[in-house]
Formats: C-alpha cells, sequence, structure tokens
C-alpha cells in the first residue's frame, strides 16, 4: 500500500529488510551471550547473589520504601512542574513585554542550569534559611530542582506547540468574538494538548529517572540510594544495579504505555464516527425539494 508519504517496498526492499532484520538479531544474541560469559567469569551469576531478590526482606525493607520515595518525589514534581511550564509557556507569548519578558528570562535560565546543580542550590539554600529538618531536606532539594528545571522545558513545549497550529484557529476565534484569554484556553490549548503529548510524557519519564540523582549526591532515600544500602548487606552489587534497572524500565513502560493510551483516547474523541449512512437513511428534507411546500413555490 502506497501513499504520498511511504511508498511500499518492493521484492528487493522486502528480501533487504529480512537479511537487515535477521543480522540485527544474531549481533544481539552475540551481545548477550558476551554479557552472559563476562557475567559467569566473574562469577556475577551465582544463585547467592540473587536468592535476596527472591525474599520479602529486600523488597520491603530496601526497595520498595525506596520505590515509594522515588514515586513521591517524581509525582510532587509533576503536579508543580506541569502546571508552571503551562503558565510560563503562555506567558512567553504574552502581547505584554513585562509579562513576556521576565517569563521568557526566568525559562532561559533555568533550562541552561543543570538540574544537578539546581538540587545543589536548593539544598544549601533550605540548609541556611530554613527549618526543615534535615530528613525531609534532600526531599526538599530534590523536588525544587526537578521543579524549576523541568518546567522552563516544559514551557518551550507548551510554547511549541501552540505555535504549531494554524494561524486561521486564532483569526477565527478572534472573528467570533472571542478575546485572547478565552482564545488560548478554548481554542489553542485543547488542540494543542494531543500534539505535545509525547514530548510532555518524555519529560516526565526524565523527571523519574533525575530523582536518582538526589539520591546520589544529597543522601536522598530513592530506588539508587536504597539499591546502595541492600548491595551493601548482601554483596551483590552487578545484581542490585539490574534488579533496579528493570525496575526504572517497567516504571517509565508504564508512564508510557497510559500515554500512548490516552493520545490515543484524545485523538479518537476529537474525530467523527466515520460512518456513511446510506441513501435510504438519509430522510428528505422537504424544504429542500424544489417546488415543494416551503420554498415559496407553488404547489
Amino acid at each position: 500500500m502506497s501513499s504520498v508519504l511511504y511508498d511500499a517496498p518492493g521484492p528487493r526492499a522486502k528480501r533487504r529488510n529480512v537479511l537487515l532484520s535477521i543480522l540485527f538479531f544474531v549481533l544481539l544474541a552475540l551481545l548477550l551471550w558476551w554479557l552472559w560469559e563476562k557475567m559467569d567469569d566473574k562469577n556475577q551469576l551465582e544463585w547467592a547473589l540473587w536468592e535476596p531478590f527472591t525474599t520479602s526482606q529486600a523488597w520491603t525493607t530496601y526497595l520498595l520504601p525506596g520505590l515509594a520515595d522515588t514515586m513521591k518525589a517524581a509525582a510532587l514534581s509533576m503536579i508543580i512542574a506541569l502546571p508552571l511550564g503551562a503558565f510560563l509557556g503562555i506567558s512567553r507569548m504574552s502581547d505584554h513585554r513585562w509579562v513576556r519578558v521576565p517569563a521568557g528570562a526566568v525559562v532561559e535560565f533555568f533550562r541552561a542550569i543543570p538540574v544537578l546543580l539546581l538540587m545543589l542550590f536548593a539544598n544549601e539554600l533550605y540548609v541556611r534559611s530554613s527549618d526543615i529538618s534535615s530528613e525531609d531536606r534532600p526531599m526538599y532539594a530534590v523536588v525544587t530542582g526537578l521543579v524549576l528545571y523541568n518546567a522552563s522545558v516544559l514551557a518551550e513545549v507548551v510554547r511549541a506547540g501552540i505555535l504549531a497550529l494554524p494561524k486561521g484557529q486564532t483569526e477565527a476565534a478572534f472573528a467570533i468574538g472571542l478575546r485572547k484569554g478565552q482564545t488560548m484556553t478554548s481554542i489553542l490549548l485543547p488542540q494543542a494538548v494531543t500534539a505535545m503529548l509525547p514530548a510532555i510524557v518524555s519529560q516526565l519519564v526524565v523527571i523519574v529517572k533525575d530523582t536518582a540523582l538526589g539520591g546520589v549526591m544529597l543522601g536522598f532515600t530513592e530506588l539508587l540510594n536504597a539499591r546502595s544500602t541492600l548491595a551493601a548487606n548482601y554483596a551483590n552489587v552487578v545484581p542490585s544495579f539490574i534488579v533496579v534497572a528493570l525496575i526504572f524500565i517497567v516504571v517509565n513502560f508504564i508512564l508510557t504505555s497510559f500515554a500512548s493510551w490516552l493520545e490515543g483516547r484524545l485523538r479518537r474523541s476529537k474525530r467523527g464516527t466515520g460512518a456513511v449512512l446510506a441513501p435510504d437513511d438519509v430522510e428528505d428534507n422537504p424544504a429542500a425539494i424544489p417546488g415543494s411546500y416551503g420554498t415559496g413555490q407553488a404547489v
């Protein structure tokens, strides 16, 4: 099947694609075999190193509490960063210079600073100027750094999504008498959300992963930090890294799958039913038939 943007592959292209697929899977199998051999040579496949993950103690004492802190920090960051990013993105498109310039300065400033540096700055700020306890301080610092950085990135996502819409949408809204605020909330944002969703989800996945920076540098008891404590007690560094990596993959896969489902649902809700009516299913409108009653002509 061919279209304007895609040509169906011919016989030679199909054979080439099959050969490339076979080559890829062969190389992947060789890579996995090489990793297995290296781990076996280093005695990392011994059952004693993996056995702790089959017991409840390793999960209830280390991994699950660490995962809970990771999800708590990520959820707080998402809840704050999403509306803040939308506000900054819309402010950057304001007609008022006194709104547009400060919003642009904030976005460019925090977008240019590494998120780890923002966490460290926030931690030092809380140490010197707040009454937050030492136990809660790492959480506050991690959330602050994630919110400042990701809100700035999401602001650009929102701005790009709105600017990508046809100008006719705005002109049509103004033509029917809508103000700019009404046009933004009722016309532009609802249409831009579907287009922005993949980029927003990618940034949310980044938020989940960046919580690990707080565990490494600030002692925040998230999943990666809990892994180090587990590995110190069970002497299984490599297996613990593998298990934690798999947990992150599962969490981010669930988040991405939910976003894909939501995007498909939003797209379907904006389309018609697509049903084609047969001629017998369409009722005749007498007013539309020439010579009938209601047309101004005599019967």
